[in-house]
């Protein structure tokens, strides 16, 4: 067995990180066929997430992500491209949720001028 743990600071909130653990969520179960579960808590979410040779978490606090994985002897193997592809979407949905705030302050600047 190979174990993935990935840890991403961010400075979203709750409100905003949950939702970006949402649509990381649905992009796991449309790419990767697995099957997940939100668990929404006071101060954090926890998406688990499954499918056949892998399960693990992705926490989901006001200022981090942390993603663990436990992956089959089978998908074991590629370990590494998998981990890589996580921190490639999971890095690219944060980025883009960061953006999307000043993307906004940004228009409403132009408008007002």
């Amino acid at each position: 067995m190979a174990d993935i743990h990935i840890h991403r600071t961010h400075k979203l909130g709750l409100a905003k990180a949950r939702k970006t653990a949402w649509k990381w969520a649905e992009a796991a179960e449309q790419k990767f066929g697995m099957e997940c579960t939100v668990i929404e808590g006071e101060d954090s979410d926890t998406v688990e997430f499954e499918r056949a040779g892998v399960d693990g978490t992705l926490v989901v606090t006001a200022d981090a992500f942390e993603l663990n994985a436990k992956l089959g002897f089978l998908i074991g193997a590629f370990r590494h491209r998998i981990e890589s592809e996580i921190e490639e979407n999971l890095d690219a949905l944060l980025a883009d949720s960061a953006k999307k705030p000043a993307a906004k302050a940004a228009k409403s600047a132009a408008k007002k001028k």
